[in-house]
């Protein structure tokens, strides 16, 4: 959604970089054209006036002008502004320590509340909780119905109550959920397609029965500066504690997003970018910021890795130190492009590595690889898949007319999964060997490769001890 800004601010700061010296005028006119970039993103203009103000004080500061790297100083002032403006360590999501805990869902009709309480079931569930939803919109036709199969989808429980009274629903809610040890209780909300009375008491009315311990404001990322008046007019009513931003997968301008917090002083908690009840992550000021300025954000993507890791069974010993020792097989290609999927995608795992979303853009990197590679291994034989040197060309051209593609599609396939099995063996022999310098050896080659399975990748397959400089080289690989 931010993809035009990010493009916009990286060209400006990239011109100031490039400088040896900066004067007044050069922030001047950096400070302009970042002022018509965020405008054009629909930011809101009190917001933009004070950031720029903010940020164009602290360039023309003696230090930054006189350093012997003025422009990137300039870039660092920019990032911390931006930050600063996105929100700070509140943002964090924080459960109190009780039981149940109760979050309210409040929003305009339209603004993917439902959707979002979903999410935010299946989001407490991957960590290990017991979330109940609570249908509490009567009005809208159908919406118990798809809270119900949303819930049924992820195995989320649904408490719908006689499906007529807001208020009573979520007070008959909080006995139905410790009755059956549900710790986390969501309350979704009706909405309006605008602001009104009705909409507004009734929300207060829930807020009063039940006593949330969140209220998160449901915030549609393209809805543009009117969502700064509709956020002030529920924070006036029902004073919410945080907002979830959706649909920042959109291609709207986003300024919703650097505007909310300036404006209301009310905290971004999560952000939406998909479909799937996985796309619902944490919000970090830090790490959009940083994101948007096109420095990646490798934390989240390893964030992402590692709850994969959690999720999938303890692996027999003999596959950790095959996998240890990265010898892929074509089932761990598949393996990997599935996982690579519940992290977001390949796509997403690359933009996260600095410079990975530039070179999505300019093709330099192919983002299907993995899924043109599983065409071809849906029609290998289980053997072949175990053992690729048995692709001789016979088995090579049955292949090819399996996936409706040609024979040197499968050539070139196989060509990239030795080389990318080679470049995996040498990561892991050095990840082992960095490992074995720093404790004694003990033990036999399956301890080794449990320990080699642990890193900050160890949830996807041949990754497991790889270190940023090594995802690095992947993204290399990858994009020759």
């Amino acid at each position: 959604m931010l993809d035009n800004l990010s493009n916009k601010l990286q060209g400006i700061l990239g011109g100031l970089r490039s400088k040896g010296r900066l004067s007044e005028r050069d922030i001047d006119v950096a400070m302009h054209e970042i002022r018509m970039a965020l405008l054009e993103a629909d930011v809101n203009f009190k917001v933009v006036k004070n950031f720029v103000s903010r940020t164009k004080d602290r360039c023309l500061a003696s230090e930054i002008l006189d350093s012997l790297t003025p422009g990137q100083n300039v870039v660092k002032v920019v990032l911390e502004e931006l930050t600063a403006l996105l929100g700070s360590d509140d943002s964090k999501f924080k459960l109190p320590d009780k039981m149940p805990v109760i979050v309210m869902l409040v929003g305009l009709q339209g603004s993917g509340k439902t959707t979002a309480a979903a999410k935010l079931a299946y989001y407490f569930k991957q960590r290990k909780h017991l979330p109940l939803l609570v249908a509490c919109d009567v009005y809208r036709p159908a919406a118990a119905d798809q809270l119900q199969s949303l819930g049924d989808e992820m195995g989320v429980s649904v408490f719908r109550g006689d499906g007529k009274d807001p208020v009573g629903i979520a007070k008959a809610s909080l006995g139905y959920a410790k009755e059956n040890l549900r710790d986390i209780i969501i309350i979704d909300t009706a909405g309006r397609l605008h602001v009104d009375e009705r909409m507004m008491d009734e929300a207060a009315a829930i807020k009063a029965a039940v006593s949330p311990d969140q209220i998160l404001m449901v915030i549609d990322a393209m809805t543009g500066q009117d969502a700064t008046n509709v956020v002030t007019a529920f924070a006036e009513k029902v004073d919410f504690d945080g907002v979830i931003m959706s649909k920042m997968d959109g291609d709207a301008r986003g300024g919703a997003a650097l505007s909310v917090r300036e404006v209301t002083g009310k905290p971004i908690k999560f952000i939406s970018d998909g479909e799937k009840p996985s796309s619902l992550e944490e919000f970090h000021p830090d790490r959009m910021a940083k994101r948007i300025l096109g420095m990646g954000d490798m934390v989240s993507i390893i964030e992402r890795a590692k709850l994969v890791a959690e999720q999938e069974a303890e692996q027999e010993a003999i596959e950790a130190e095959r996998i240890a020792k990265a010898e892929l097989t074509f089932d761990d290609f598949i393996t990997l492009n599935r996982q690579l999927h519940k992290m977001g995608g390949a796509s997403k795992f690359i933009s996260a590595i600095p410079g990975g979303e530039k070179a999505l853009k300019s093709g330099q990197v192919q983002e299907d690889f993995f899924d043109r590679i599983e065409v071809i291994v849906n029609s290998m034989t289980k053997e072949e898949r175990q053992k690729p040197s048995l692709l001789n060309g016979s088995r090579r051209a049955r292949i090819a007319r399996g996936a409706g593609v040609n024979v040197s599609d499968v050539n070139q396939a196989v060509a990239r999964f030795n080389e990318t099995r080679k470049m995996l063996k040498k990561m892991q022999g050095a990840a082992m060997q960095q490992q074995a310098s720093k404790k004694p050896k003990k033990g036999k080659n399956r301890k080794k490769a449990r320990k080699a399975a642990k890193g900050p990748m160890r949830g996807i397959p041949g990754m497991a001890g790889m270190s940023m400089k090594d995802l690095k080289q992947l993204q290399d690989m990858l994009g020759e």
